[in-house]
């Protein structure tokens, strides 16, 4: 194993990250409703919904939308940790229409899933963003660790929670994946018939991603039996210590047959010349949406065993499980995974529509408000959840 030199890495992470605000600028949503009154709100015994506290939100809060602070637990005893944000007006008497989710992949629920759920909830749904387990504020003892299995699980118990809200219709709930979480989020729709319509935005197939790396940069068998043997030799390493050891989520190959990884994300500066995809995710994770609990913004890469998973389990092999279940693909004329919504967009049998917004990157449609398409976003669910 060698480590990269840091050009090299910042050209590697265009192929794997699946991805100047301050906290001070932005403050708790009012709350329209106390707390108590939602205290008996929810059915499940391992739940709890409390009050925002240290807000660290890095978008723009819109004061006018309540969230509150959420915990309930998934099938694995995991805790999940999230963000509920209440239709403006809120009544907890009405039933409402209900989407969760979460993404992108390593990033936190005061990111890009708290401003779609934001949104949502000012088009009138009920909305949950959330962290995906072994991340953020979210519950596991092994830290920064994906899992596509497990994942997938969260948006299960994401529905879990919100179908025994008292003010959701649990026949009206859809979910919503951002970039390398919308694999989660389609797998779990298959499944699971709770899930009435499933939407995702920059799409990355996270299993393909990391188990044959980017397009066009495919392994050959013998680089797929190189990472193999570098994940086993990283995993008994671990098992030995008894430590994390941090690395590439995504692993290269040389042309010497070196597996080449690193143990953080990001430089503390970026060279003049990097490549205009790691500029935009730069720009977005360690520039105007930092934020400490994020892999991405942070200084530590995921654990490196975290390909294992993605390796044992293809996430769009059951697609045809989606039956009629409706899906929409937003993505950009100028994003990198566009590739990803295409393939994914042939492969469905049921009903779907693909948006293709012009001049977007795929980070763009993590918080740019003139580019991601969110009238049809909430049209989509309107249509769907009814």
């Amino acid at each position: 194993m060698k480590s990269l030199n840091k050009k090299k890495s910042l050209l590697m992470m265009a192929a794997m990250l699946a991805g100047t605000m301050t906290f001070g600028a932005v403050g708790a949503a009012q709350a329209a409703t106390p707390a108590k009154s939602l205290a008996q709100v929810s059915q499940m015994k391992l739940s709890s919904i409390g009050e925002m506290t240290n807000d660290t939100r890095v978008f723009a809060v819109d004061k006018s939308v309540e969230a509150k602070n959420v915990r309930f637990q998934n099938r694995y005893g995991f805790e999940v940790a999230g963000h509920l944000y209440l239709p403006k007006d809120f009544d907890a008497k009405v039933q409402y229409k209900a989407v969760v989710v979460t993404g992108p992949f390593g990033a936190v629920k005061e990111q890009a899933s708290g401003l779609y759920a934001q949104e949502m909830a000012k088009a009138g749904f009920v909305a949950l963003a959330f962290d995906p387990s072994m991340t953020g504020e979210s519950g596991g003892a092994r830290r920064n660790m994906g899992s596509p299995e497990i994942f997938t699980e969260d948006y299960h118990a994401a529905v879990d929670f919100v179908t025994n809200l008292k003010f959701v219709n649990p026949e009206q709930v859809g979910a919503v994946g951002i970039c390398g979480l919308s694999g989660m989020a389609i797998t779990a729709a298959g499944s699971d018939s709770r899930i009435k319509a499933v939407a995702t935005s920059a799409m990355y197939d996270m299993s393909e991603s990391i188990s044959d790396h980017y397009n066009g940069f495919y392994y050959t068998p013998e680089q797929r039996e190189l990472v193999k043997k570098h994940l086993a030799k990283m995993r008994d390493e671990e098992a030995k210590t008894g430590k994390s050891i941090r690395g590439a989520h995504e692993l290269e190959v040389d042309g010497k047959g070196n597996v080449l990884t690193f143990d953080t994300m990001f430089p503390d500066k970026l060279p003049a010349d990097a490549n205009p995809v790691i500029q935009d995710f730069y720009g977005y994770y360690v520039g105007r949406a930092y934020h400490p609990r994020a892999i991405n913004s942070n200084t530590l890469a995921w654990d490196s065993t975290t390909p294992y998973g993605f390796f044992d389990f293809r996430l769009m092999d059951n697609i045809d499980e989606l039956g009629d279940t409706p899906v929409l693909l937003i993505t950009g004329d100028a994003a990198h995974s566009k590739y990803f919504s295409d393939n994914v967009y042939e492969k469905i049998a049921g009903p779907k529509e693909e948006i293709v917004v012009p001049g977007a990157t795929h980070v763009d449609l993590y918080d740019q408000m003139d580019k991601i398409p969110f009238d049809r976003l909430i049209a989509f669910f309107d249509e769907n959840l009814k």
